[in-house]
C-alpha cells in the first residue's frame, strides 16, 4: 500500500481559490474571533502530519489484528492507544468545538477536511474521535449546564470518549420501535435498562471513561418515535469533584466480527438499572440526537471519500510501477519489458474517474460545510438559505459520497487486479473498509426517501429552488468563450433535473410508491448535477490561475473528463427514476 499523502494542495485550493473562505470567516464575528488563512494553513499542516505519520502507519495492522473482547472488556489494536493519546494532545477531538468548554470553535470547512485526512489515513481509528466530537455537538446544543461543564471539556481533551446508542436488535431504522427503558429516580437520574447493538466504541481501553448518549422511553411516554428521550450514562459515574465514582450499570455483552473496519469495537452494550441524566426535554430525544446525526451522516459520507482518496493514490503509485504489454500507439519504453499500466486507457480511464469524482467529492463536501457554517454563525436570509441547503444536502452527502467511495475502492482494485484481491497489497481492506458507509448512520436507501420525501415533496421542492437559484445565477454570470465547455453541459443538466424532478412529483401525487422507487436514482442525478456545479467553480478558479502552476492546468483536464465521460451518467439514472413505480410492485411476493 502506497504511503498516505493529505492532499494539502488540492485542500488549499478549495479552501481560498473556489470557496474564498478566509473573506466569509472575516465577515462572520464568532469566526472572525477564531479563525484566519495562517491559523487555518497551520492546523491542516499539522493535522496531514500526524495522519500521515502517526495514523496511516498503524492502518494495516489494526485490520491484522482487530479488537478482543474478554469478560466484557476490549483491547484495541497494537499502537491504537498511543495514536489516540497523540491525537488528542493535539486537540483535535475539539477542533470545532464549543470554545466555552475548552474546544477550539473551528467552522466545518476546516474539520471537514480533518475528517477527510483522518478517514484516509485509517477509517477504523476515525470512528473513536469521530463519534467523540459527535456526541459533543449533541451535548452541547441540548445539555444543561451542569451536564455541558462537567463532560464537555473532558471529551474535547480526549480523556473521555462519547458514543450515541440507538439500534437494537429489532429496531434499526424504526427506533419508535425500541425497548430501552428510562425509569425516574432520585436527585434528578433516571435509571435506564435494555440492550443496544452495533454500539461503535462502546467499550474500549482508549480512554478513563466512556459516555453513551442513549435513546430509552419512559414507561408512560407516547407510543412510537414520539415517546423517545435522550440520556447520558457514563461508563464510570464522576463524583463532584469531577474524579471518576463507581461502575455504572453498562456492560459490554459483545463485540461484532465484521466485513471491515476491523479495529473499531463495534459492541452490544447491555445496561441493568445504568444511572442516566436527561438530555433536552422529556419525549424530544431522537430532535436532539439528531443534531449529532446530520454531522454523522456528513462525516460518513466523508470516510468513503476518504477511502476513496487512499484507493486513487494505491493505484496511481502501482499503475506508474506495474509494466504490462504495450501501448496502442506503440512501444513507450523500449528499455523496458513492457509499458507501465498507464499507456492503457482503459486503466486511464479507472483513474481519471477516481481522482475526478474524489476532487468532486471534496469540492461538494466543501460546499455543504460553507452551508453548515453559515447556517451556524451567520444571520438573516443567509443563514436561512445555510439552513434550507444543509438540511436538502445532507442525505446527499452520507449516501452519494459513500456509494462512489465505494466504486472507487473498487477501482482501486481492478487497476491492481489480482494483486488488488490479495492482503498483501492492502487495497482489499479500503474495498472492505469502504462498504460500511453505505450501510450505517441510516443505510442509503433511507437518504433517499429522506431528500425525497422530508426534503423535496414536503415542501414542494422548496428547499431545491433556493439550490437552483444559486446555480441559475453562477450561470448567467459565467456566459463566456471560456467558460462555455462547462456552463452549457451544467445548464442543461440541471434544466434536466428541474423536469424530472416535476415529472418524479406528478407521478408521485397518484401514486406515493414513486417516492420509494425512484428515490436512489433520483439522488444520484442530483448528487452528479450538483457535482457538476462544483467542477464548473473549480473549473472558472482554475482558468485564472491555469498559467501560474500545472496543478491548475491538471485540474482543468480533469474537469473536462468530469463534464464529457461521468456527468453523462445522469441519463440513465434519470430514466430509471422517471419510470412508473407500478413495474416494482408488479410481481407477486410469492413469486420473489
Amino acid at each position: 500500500m502506497a504511503d498516505y499523502q493529505v492532499p494539502l494542495k488540492d485542500m488549499n485550493f478549495l479552501l481560498y481559490d473556489v470557496f474564498k473562505a478566509d473573506q466569509m470567516w472575516s465577515q462572520l464575528p464568532q469566526l472572525a474571533e477564531n479563525i484566519d488563512k495562517e491559523t487555518a494553513d497551520a492546523i491542516l499542516s499539522e493535522c496531514a502530519k500526524i495522519c500521515e505519520q502517526v495514523i496511516a502507519p498503524i492502518s494495516r495492522e489494526g485490520d491484522e489484528v482487530g479488537v478482543s473482547w474478554d469478560n466484557g472488556e476490549v483491547t484495541t489494536a497494537p499502537g491504537y492507544k498511543e495514536a489516540f493519546q497523540t491525537y488528542a494532545e493535539g486537540g483535535w477531538i475539539g477542533l470545532g468545538g464549543d470554545t466555552e468548554f475548552g474546544g477550539m470553535g473551528m467552522p466545518k470547512m476546516l474539520t471537514a477536511l480533518q475528517e477527510e485526512m483522518v478517514c484516509g489515513a485509517d477509517m477504523a481509528f476515525s470512528l473513536y474521535p469521530g463519534l467523540t466530537s459527535g456526541a459533543c455537538l449533541s451535548l452541547a446544543k441540548h445539555g444543561s449546564d451542569q451536564l455541558r461543564e462537567t463532560y464537555l471539556p473532558r471529551m474535547y481533551s480526549g480523556e473521555w470518549a462519547g458514543t450515541m446508542c440507538l439500534t437494537e436488535s429489532h429496531a434499526g431504522t424504526d427506533l419508535g420501535m425500541i425497548r430501552t427503558k428510562a425509569v425516574p429516580s432520585e436527585n434528578d437520574t433516571y435509571k435506564l435498562t435494555g440492550s443496544k447493538i452495533f454500539i461503535t466504541g462502546g467499550e474500549q481501553d482508549l480512554t478513563d471513561n466512556i459516555i453513551h448518549l442513549v435513546l430509552a422511553k419512559l414507561p408512560d411516554a407516547p407510543a412510537g418515535s414520539r415517546g423517545i428521550s435522550l440520556f447520558l450514562v457514563p461508563k464510570f459515574k464522576v463524583n463532584a469533584d469531577g474524579s471518576l465514582g463507581e461502575r455504572n450499570g453498562v456492560s459490554c455483552g459483545s463485540v461484532e466480527h465484521k466485513m471491515g473496519i476491523h479495529a473499531s469495537a463495534t459492541c452490544v452494550l447491555n445496561f441493568d438499572d445504568a444511572e442516566g441524566y436527561l438530555v433536552g426535554e422529556l419525549n424530544k430525544g431522537l430532535a436532539c440526537m439528531f443534531t449529532m446525526m446530520n454531522y454523522e451522516r456528513i462525516g460518513v459520507g466523508i470516510q468513503g471519500l476518504g477511502a476513496g482518496v487512499r484507493s486513487y493514490q494505491n493505484a496511481v503509485e502501482y499503475a506508474k510501477d506495474r509494466v504490462q504489454s504495450r501501448s496502442l500507439t506503440g512501444t513507450k519504453s523500449p528499455d523496458k519489458a513492457a509499458d507501465s499500466l498507464m499507456v492503457h486507457g482503459d486503466v486511464r480511464r479507472m483513474l481519471l474517474t477516481m481522482k475526478a469524482i474524489n476532487e468532486g467529492n471534496r469540492a461538494l463536501a466543501m460546499y455543504i460545510s460553507k452551508q453548515l457554517d453559515l447556517s451556524k454563525y451567520a444571520s438573516g436570509d443567509e443563514q436561512a438559505k445555510g439552513e434550507a441547503l444543509t438540511a436538502l444536502m445532507t442525505p446527499l452527502a452520507k449516501a452519494f459520497f459513500s456509494d462512489l467511495g465505494l466504486e472507487n475502492t473498487i477501482a482501486g482494485q481492478q487497476v491492481f487486479g489480482g494483486h488488488g484481491y490479495v492482503r498483501e497489497w492492502g487495497q482489499e481492506q479500503l474495498v472492505r473498509d469502504a462498504r460500511i458507509a453505505q450501510i450505517y448512520e441510516g443505510t442509503n436507501g433511507v437518504q433517499a426517501m429522506d431528500l425525497i420525501g422530508r426534503k423535496l415533496a414536503a415542501n414542494q421542492g422548496a428547499f431545491l429552488r433556493l439550490f437552483g437559484e444559486e446555480v441559475g445565477a453562477f450561470i448567467a454570470a459565467n456566459q463566456t468563450p471560456e467558460m462555455a465547455e462547462f456552463i452549457q453541459p451544467l445548464a442543461v443538466a440541471v434544466e434536466d433535473f428541474v423536469s424530472l424532478t416535476t415529472d418524479v412529483l406528478g407521478k408521485a401525487a397518484k401514486n406515493p410508491e414513486q417516492l420509494g422507487t425512484a428515490a436512489c436514482d433520483y439522488l444520484h442525478v442530483f448528487g452528479y448535477t450538483a457535482m457538476a456545479y462544483v467542477w464548473a467553480m473549480m473549473a472558472k478558479a482554475s482558468l485564472e490561475k491555469q498559467d501560474s502552476d500545472d496543478f491548475y492546468k491538471g485540474k482543468l483536464v480533469t474537469a473536462r473528463y468530469f463534464f464529457a465521460r461521468i456527468l453523462p451518467r445522469r441519463l440513465s439514472l434519470a430514466a430509471s427514476a422517471a419510470s412508473a413505480a407500478e413495474v416494482v410492485f408488479e410481481l407477486d411476493d410469492e413469486l420473489f
